[in-house]
């Protein structure tokens, strides 16, 4: 849709253009000056449209009442390389992901990854996590740990903190 709208104010200042130089008249510089100006200021606009749009499609999707969002962190001071993420969620696999070098390093530098976000009834749910990776050795790696979650009204959040050795859960 943004890219519409793009597509549209560019050609409107395209045609604008031509049909001054088609009747024969020079656009003076302030005047084009000021034409640029508008058409920043409409592009500016389209991307706070879209922004806007982009939040209530969210909330559309995932009312808060059902809402579930589970976030990924690695532990201070972790070595290894995580490499994949896979997420289950009452049997269903929900999420897999793989991470690219610059995601690895966000992560190792306190970063937090929204890895899933859906909607899920009130009550107990199963959550599979499954993670892969190098260890600082050079040693593959899988761990595999499961937990409960209770999911009550209102918005849910899960926290997931990776270690080598260990994850630790926290839900809130």
């Amino acid at each position: 849709m943004v890219n519409i709208l793009k597509v549209i104010v560019f050609g409107f200042g395209i045609l604008l253009g031509v049909s001054l130089a088609a009747r024969g008249e020079e656009i003076p510089g302030e005047r084009f000056k000021g034409l640029d100006e508008q058409v920043q200021e409409i592009k500016s606009d389209v991307l706070s449209i879209a922004a806007e749009l982009n939040q209530l499609e969210e909330k559309l999707l995932y009312p808060s009442n059902t809402q579930l969002a589970i976030f990924v962190s690695l532990a201070e001071g972790e070595t290894f390389r995580l490499d994949a993420v896979e997420l289950r969620l009452d049997g269903d696999k929900v999420t897999r992901h793989l991470y690219t070098y610059k995601e690895l390093e966000a992560l190792r530098k306190g970063g937090v990854q929204r890895l899933y976000t859906g909607n899920v009834r009130i009550g107990k749910h199963q959550l599979e996590l499954v993670y892969q990776g190098k260890s600082s050795g050079g040693s593959d790696f899988r761990q595999e740990e499961a937990f409960t979650v209770e999911k009550e009204t209102g918005p849910g959040i899960v926290e997931i903190t990776l270690a080598k050795s260990e994850i630790t859960f926290r839900k809130e």
